[in-house]
């Protein structure tokens, strides 16, 4: 019999699916669709490649991060961005509470929340926060 092939037979002779589609109409078609609204960067912690944890259900981002609680060690500054020179948004004071999403080298990006402010500072300011 050349040219054919043949199945072997798993025992079962049921002519139905083994996953049937769901019952009703079928969907013809779906979107995703954007944030419902824009939010501010310099106070919601939210980049194009990741986002707050807790702002989830307002942007979509391609990772989101649970914000880290950490302390401010010594004193130093909250900057607008990644840079040591960029502007500075504010001064972080010992004992200040700093919320980490993301450290990339040796600087950390996160929330200042007694400032309400979001951006970068050195990681090496930080010290873990014991309740």
């Amino acid at each position: 019999m050349k040219g054919q092939s043949f199945l072997k037979s798993s025992g079962n002779s049921s002519a139905m699916p083994s996953n049937p589609p769901p019952a009703g109409p079928a969907r013809r078609s779906f979107a995703l669709t954007g944030p419902s609204v824009t939010l501010d960067p310099r106070t919601n912690a939210v980049r194009r490649d990741i986002a707050d944890i807790r702002l989830a259900e307002h942007v979509f981002a391609p990772h989101y991060a649970a914000p880290l609680p950490m302390v401010v060690a010594t004193r130093t500054t909250l900057r607008s961005e990644r840079p040591l020179d960029s502007a500075s948004i504010a001064i972080l004071m010992p004992e200040d509470l700093f919320e980490v999403l993301e450290y990339a080298g040796d600087d950390a990006w996160g929330i200042a929340p007694a400032h309400g402010q979001v951006g970068y500072i050195a990681a090496a300011a930080l010290a873990p926060y014991v309740q």
